[in-house]
């Protein structure tokens, strides 16, 4: 097999991988194509349990005989305490070698507070104590930016998420400046943090599409593969215009596009190992800059025929904080997280309270 084009982009170009997934086996082999970090979010957290469900149900029974009063919600939650810890034990030799920057473990807040600012702000600190390179998901709702400044201002390494447009990666990076600034005002460290903003760009796709077939639009269906890059690849100019001091991160695989029209640029990759695994085998170049090249013209116009869906996506006033709560890519994804909150209960209940008639 010839070299990974994710290592390849590691050695040629400012961009870094980071592997969708805590399993052990997915993040060891990525890291040996190069990956330097690690996210989660309530739907890999579970499918990294299931994946195997005998060691996480041992681990089960052990914290419920040490805390027999426990809800099933507190025991989900102190499974994905510990799967975060020891996935982030895998990525301390590139948390040192990159001084914080990189070599963190993302877990995300409980998607329950996604309306609650100081109930998120205050469990990204709690989870941020749990390894010294936990990096923590606050998703970007109305609610979520003032946790984000908060936590930031606090010390928390954040990894804004549910985001899939400019205008809440401009938000984002507005809330952390504003949060470091208020921690430089006060002598506080910035030197190890390493804040990124996720845009979930191949989720931002799907709403194109779902958008296009509620309003039964006439729009060319490949152009929609692009609307999350074009939609990174805009913030990504305003980022470097700006300055700021946070880095965006793709998310959210559909095609190859979401990571190889996006290399060059001091950004983060995140593609699920099984994406790895294609992009492996797919000859495409891992050391060509792609991500300062612009979305063809042809393909935004056809895109803009969406509407003000793409523009609340693309332009960077497409919307207002309030705006973010309602946006349709944001309640799809916070819906999921949500199920699959619940869907953690029921597999803690199956350890605890097995059905007796299975």
């Amino acid at each position: 097999m010839s070299i990974s084009p994710f290592l390849e982009m590691s050695q040629s170009t400012p961009t870094v991988l980071w592997n969708d997934s805590p399993v052990p086996y997915e993040l060891s082999t990525s890291i040996g194509w190069g990956a330097v970090g690690a996210t989660c979010n309530p739907v890999i957290a579970l499918a990294a349990l299931k994946a195997e469900p005998e060691h996480w149900a041992a681990n089960i029974r052990e914290y419920l005989a040490a805390h027999p009063t426990a809800s099933e919600d507190e025991i989900g939650w102190a499974m994905v305490r510990k799967l975060s810890v020891d996935a982030a034990k895998l990525l301390e030799p590139a948390y040192e070698q990159f001084n914080g920057r990189n070599g963190r473990l993302s877990i995300q807040t409980d998607p329950r507070n996604y309306r609650d600012a100081r109930k998120l702000a205050d469990q990204a600190v709690e989870f941020a104590a749990l390894a010294k390179n936990i990096i923590v998901k606050i998703p970007v709702t109305s609610a979520g930016v003032v946790a984000i400044e908060d936590a930031a201002y606090r010390g928390v390494n954040i990894n804004a998420t549910v985001s899939f447009s400019v205008a809440q990666a401009l938000a984002v990076a507005e809330a952390i400046e504003r949060g470091l600034r208020r921690r430089e005002a006060e002598g506080l460290d910035v030197s190890t943090m390493g804040h990124v903003c996720t845009i979930m760009v191949g989720r931002t796709d799907d709403w194109m599409r779902r958008v296009i077939d509620r309003d039964n639009l006439a729009v060319d269906d490949s152009a929609c593969d692009w609307a999350g890059v074009a939609a990174f690849k805009r913030a990504h100019e305003i980022y470097k215009e700006r300055g700021y001091r946070v880095r965006l991160l793709s998310a959210a695989f559909r095609n190859h596009l979401h990571w190889s029209e996006l290399i060059g640029g001091d950004v983060v990759i995140s593609p699920p190992f099984a994406w790895q695994e294609k992009a492996n085998s797919s000859g495409i170049a891992g050391d060509v800059n792609r991500l300062e090249m612009p979305v063809d013209p042809a393909i935004i116009a056809e895109l803009r025929k969406i509407g003000p869906e793409f523009a609340k996506a693309y332009d960077p006033d497409g919307m207002t904080p309030a705006e973010f709560d309602t946006y349709g890519a944001t309640v799809r994804t916070l819906r999921q997280f949500l199920q699959a909150t619940t869907d953690l209960e029921v597999f803690v209940r199956d350890v605890t309270l097995p059905n007796p008639d299975l």
